[in-house]
């Protein structure tokens, strides 16, 4: 009898195997056809087929400026911003449910993190107690809030997740050392940890709210913190979850309160993208992308940077070297690891994000919300 169940067990382990290494085949088929079409020659003129293009999905939220995107997959993204406002989709665009948390309206909702098509959660920013968490497990019917800062002196920017459990939210210098909160439990709880291991912040350093990219992780333990504000732009990383962190400059010009690194993208421990410039669109943004291939020890400037501020970056799913980047005056694409970029799209976007599974959104001011298509 232990024999045959053990042959059994062997059985459906392997028709298991056989089922995973089809999907996986499949998803990775998916993502090298994107890849494809995005790395074809740009349309010179409009109405093209086959090239790749941000499909505007109709929100009907068109006074609100979405800075928060959170892509699950194809079908199912999740936005926040202002007015207190959160959208889900799990039809690919094609119908928004406002899932906006009761009482929320005067609040920014500048990031949001979700786990799937049920479970998010939400950040908004601002001084003292209009930074708060909320956080929903059943697709944002109801909500409840986790935290609400009571420190006038803190500001938070922005959300960033290691798995289902661990996260961390930053806010800008308090006592002359960026603040970290943490929680282990999904976003349930959160605790201030201690900033022993932060580096001093410079003069005027701060972290920008603009695309709920300034803090990003990757794997089980590594995070990283982008800056501006001071007289060098630079990235902190962790490798800790949090408790240590080491800082490094960057090429990216900083010098002004409106300068500095906006957005980070990491596709491993190793190898990051930084993105960012000047968000004034009278002034210029010379060196707006940087690369790192040493997890942000070092970072070098791109070799053609996009052509002006861009304030969201992300990587392509299963791809080693191309990557998108957004701004209010359009889209960029790198397909050699950051080093260069051209421009997709002239839209205006704030944010984006491209899911483990392929689906790539974006989103920005007036409602707009598009996903990439071929």
């Amino acid at each position: 009898m232990r024999r045959l169940g053990k042959t059994r067990r062997t059985v459906r382990t392997a028709r298991t195997a056989r089922t995973a290494t089809k999907g996986l085949r499949a998803v990775a088929a998916a993502c090298g056809a994107l890849l494809a079409v995005l790395t074809a020659p740009v349309a010179q003129a409009h109405g093209d087929h086959g090239n790749p293009h941000w499909a505007l999905k109709d929100t009907g939220s068109t006074s609100v400026r979405f800075r928060g995107l959170s892509a699950v997959d194809r079908h199912t993204a999740w936005v926040s911003g202002t007015q207190g406002t959160v959208l889900r989709t799990t039809d690919g665009g094609a119908s928004w449910r406002n899932v906006s948390p009761p009482g929320a309206a005067d609040l920014q909702f500048r990031d949001i993190e979700a786990f799937d098509a049920r479970r998010a959660v939400v950040l908004a920013i601002g001084e003292g107690e209009a930074s708060r968490v909320y956080r929903t497990e059943d697709g944002g019917a109801t909500w409840t809030e986790s935290f609400r800062n009571t420190d006038a002196r803190a500001f938070y920017d922005c959300l960033a997740f290691f798995d289902r459990r661990h996260g961390l939210a930053v806010s800008d210098p308090v006592d002359g050392r960026f603040r970290i909160l943490s929680t282990d439990d999904g976003g349930r709880s959160w605790k201030v940890l201690p900033d022993a291991g932060m580096p001093a912040a410079l003069d005027g350093e701060a972290g920008f709210a603009a695309s709920g990219q300034c803090l990003v992780s990757s794997g089980p333990r590594d995070v990283w913190l982008a800056t501006g504000g001071a007289a060098r732009a630079r990235v902190l990383h962790s490798a800790d979850r949090g408790l240590t962190w080491t800082a490094a400059d960057t090429p990216v010009p900083a010098g002004d309160p409106a300068r500095g690194v906006f957005a980070l993208a990491f596709r491993d421990r190793a190898h990051g993208l930084a993105v960012g410039g000047d968000y004034r669109t009278d002034q210029p943004s010379p060196r707006s992308a940087a690369t790192t291939g040493d997890a942000g020890r070092s970072w070098r400037p791109a070799t053609t940077a996009p052509p002006a501020y861009r304030s969201g970056v992300t990587w392509l799913p299963h791809s080693r070297t191309a990557a998108l980047a957004v701004g209010p005056s359009g889209t960029d694409l790198t397909t050699d690891g950051g080093s260069t970029w051209r421009t997709l799209d002239t839209g205006s976007y704030d944010t984006v994000d491209c899911a483990a599974g392929l689906g790539c959104w974006a989103a920005g001011e007036r409602g707009r919300v598009a996903r990439l298509e071929s």
